[in-house]
């Protein structure tokens, strides 16, 4: 018999090269002004104010430099109340669409943030519904156009936790691949291990399900090509339509499975070290597939999370005999071959395993991988990619 399980995702999810022309339309109905927010940059400004204009809808801006805190979404739900906003728009990398989304839900909250986060917050459900909020990615790996959550670091607690709930969910998702041609290679590499990541520790975690698989199936199959080829030639359309496919297929999997130990420890890591969030999953993964896999075996598993596994090797080897080891060898070459940095690049030393393991062992995430690790082979992951 199947288990009971659930899936939700965006209300609407708009995708194709191209589709941004449609946004104007997108974001009518919701209101008429609109609070966008984004990184530093305003490259977009060009092809996006003309959109807005061609509707009659007025906007504001909100910057966001880096990945969001808890500082960020306060003061982003500040402007839109203040702004007299009716729909956020994010517009950018995961940070931008999770800070959106958060801003978008505390802005028509009565109570602090930290009244609704987890882990370090409170945890209440939310009070009331949030803002509409409608997401559009500019690069491929985070899939947060289709979560229901924003991450937040909070540096008092030295620790990532997750704003969440059913109706943070965006109303649209709006997923141009051509937005994601002027991402670098070394961006396109870290956003593109995030999506494998994204694609993996759904599949083979404990929550997995029936519609989920299916979505990282898909997504396995078009990043085993699509990664490499994005990294060498950023221009590719069709690399960069299978990578925003990929990454879509990710976002829906997790926000309805879960993950594993990789995102454990990348909350903490991204804490405590303000690296890129897709360069620390991308160092953690070879060693995370591997702990697990020899963990599987140790305890006698044919069936079950090695089977997977092993369907993951072969859907990245393209190798119908490969075996779960397989995959993990791929994978450990992609990551060298891409040139993803240790996290001593980022300052993080051995001294500074014990307390990562601590905290990543309090995490959702690490609930969610598909057998417990013991603390040695925690230390050892950890070790290997310092």
């Amino acid at each position: 018999m199947l288990a009971t399980f659930e899936f939700a995702t965006a209300g609407r999810v708009v995708f194709g090269s191209g589709c941004r022309h449609k946004l104007g339309g997108i974001l009518a109905p919701f209101g008429r002004r609109v609070l966008v927010v984004q990184g530093r940059s305003t490259r977009h400004d060009a092809w996006l104010l003309p959109l807005l204009a061609d509707h009659a809808l007025t906007h504001s801006s909100f910057a966001v430099a880096g990945e969001p805190t808890l500082d960020t979404a306060r003061a982003g739900a500040e402007a839109a109340r203040n702004e007299g906003c009716d729909v956020v728009l994010g517009l950018g990398g995961g940070s931008a669409l999770d800070a959106a989304k958060a801003i978008a839900a505390l802005a028509t909250q009565p109570s602090d943030v930290l009244e609704y986060l987890e882990v370090i917050g409170n945890g209440k459900p939310l009070d009331a519904v949030p803002l509409a909020c409608v997401a559009m990615p500019t690069t491929a790996g985070t899939g947060s156009e289709v979560t229901k959550n924003a991450v937040l670091g909070s540096l008092e607690h030295g620790v990532k936790a997750s704003l969440r709930g059913p109706t943070m969910l965006p109303q649209v998702a709006v997923v141009d691949p051509e937005l994601t041609c002027s991402m670098p290679p070394q961006v396109t590499a870290a956003t593109g291990l995030d999506a494998l990541v994204q694609l993996i520790e759904p599949f083979v975690c404990v929550r997995a399900q029936p519609l989920t698989d299916g979505l990282c199936r898909e997504g396995l199959t078009r990043i085993r090509w699509a990664l490499r080829q994005a990294w060498k030639r950023p221009s590719d359309l069709s690399s960069r339509e299978a990578m925003s496919l990929a990454s879509l297929c990710g976002g829906m999997a997790l926000a309805n499975a879960g993950l594993g130990a990789v995102h454990a420890f990348a909350g903490p890591l991204g804490v405590m070290l303000q690296a890129p969030h897709g360069a620390i999953t991308a160092i953690l993964l070879p060693g995370v597939m591997e702990a697990n896999i020899h963990a599987l075996r140790q305890r006698g598993e044919a069936d079950g999370p090695l089977a997977r596994y092993r369907d993951v090797a072969r859907l990245l080897t393209g190798n119908t005999a490969a075996e779960a080891e397989d995959g993990m060898v791929w994978v450990r070459t992609l990551v060298a071959d891409l040139a993803i940095p240790s996290l001593s690049a980022y300052g993080m030393t051995s001294a500074d395993i014990p307390n990562v393991i601590v905290k990543a062992k309090q995490t959702s995430s690490m609930q969610g991988n598909p057998i417990v690790l013991n603390d040695a082979a925690l230390t050892t992951i950890l070790a290997e990619a310092v």
